[in-house]
């Protein structure tokens, strides 16, 4: 779920942004890497970006001839949220439709438990609130902002979007 990384990029500074001081730099390298996570948000090796937790080291800066600007080489450790299959998530249920449900799970989106999985679920349409309901558990119901733990299937990574996709389904425990 969590990851954490250790990853070497190139930080392009303007020259406006320059400064003597070091501490200016290493403040100016830290936005930028900020600015560049939010901007890439998440590759497929290792999932989304969350924060940059250290910068262990900036190299030599090396000016471009035709703007100005340095290129500075940054070390730096980072924190990413990556699902893996086979693993146990909790998901808040986002949209409710006939064949399933959609949930979050941190920063991903598009995580998905089909109405196939949910046999024992009956689909309840409502204008507002449709909801799965268990006849055989009267309390137990998946509706729009309820919390569900499940087991990770399937994921697939979409490089166009950037987003990250996951199947799931309740654990056999809680579904049994």
């Amino acid at each position: 779920m969590y990851l954490k990384a250790e990853l070497r990029r190139s930080v392009v500074l303007p020259p406006k942004s320059l400064n003597k001081d070091g501490v200016k730099l290493q403040t100016e390298v830290s936005r930028r890497l900020l600015d560049d996570f939010a901007t890439e948000r998440a590759t497929k090796d290792l999932g989304y970006f969350l924060a940059v937790t250290t910068v262990e080291s900036i190299g030599e800066g090396m000016v471009r001839p035709d703007t100005g600007e340095v290129q500075y080489p940054v070390v730096f450790n980072c924190i990413t949220f990556k699902l893996f299959v086979g693993e146990i998530i909790e998901g808040v249920v986002y949209k409710v439709m006939r064949h399933g449900v959609f949930l979050r799970c941190g920063p991903v989106e598009n995580v998905f438990l089909s109405a196939n999985k949910i046999p024992e679920y009956h689909f309840i349409p409502r204008d507002d609130d449709s909801v799965f309901l268990n006849p055989e558990k009267p309390h137990s119901r998946i509706g729009k902002d309820v919390t569900i733990r499940c087991i990770v299937l399937a994921t697939r990574w979409s490089e166009e979007e950037r987003e990250l996709y996951a199947l799931v389904d309740l654990p056999s425990e809680i579904s049994s």
